[in-house]
């Protein structure tokens, strides 16, 4: 992957959100062509994660999606391998450092302005005032612009 891919990729990302998908299904999802990986099942993977993993407001669930990529892209599948987890936990701080540094936090209760707790079950509804009133595109956007340019410097 280049760097002429990462807009397309990251529009692609924030699309995908906002037809309804959480955020962490939405960066996941704009990735997984590169590594083969079809769309459903990408959903199916980062389903749990969205809200901060099902809501709890922990990790912001757009982090995890980038996170889901950086371990197809880094893959640690040989235990006895340690530089492959090596390397894949240093892109995983390198990138969370760079989204805390856009964001102020990659917690989601933090970026929401919110308690800390898990939140209600049901999913809130997914409409205009819901996209006005969250940062979770810029979240999704950021997260898959980070994403992006970290794939493409490997590819250099």
């Amino acid at each position: 992957m280049n760097k002429d891919e990462i807009p397309a990729r990251v529009a692609r990302a924030v699309e995908i959100f906002e037809s309804g998908y959480t955020c962490s299904q939405a960066v996941l999802m704009a990735y997984a062509d590169v590594y083969k990986l079809d769309m459903e099942t990408a959903a199916s993977i980062a389903t749990s994660f969205g809200g901060g993993m099902g809501r709890l407001r922990e990790v912001c669930g757009a982090v995890s999606g980038m996170f889901m990529v950086l371990g197809l892209h880094y893959p640690s599948t040989d235990v006895s391998n340690k530089k492959a987890k090596i390397a894949n936990y240093e892109a995983v701080q390198r990138t969370a450092k760079r989204f805390q540094q856009e964001m102020g936090s990659y917690i989601c209760a933090d970026l929401l302005k919110i308690k800390r707790q898990p939140d209600k079950i049901t999913p809130s509804d997914r409409n205009a005032h819901y996209y006005a009133l969250r940062p979770c595109s810029r979240c999704v956007a950021v997260a898959a612009t980070i994403l992006g340019e970290e794939i493409a410097s490997e590819s250099e």
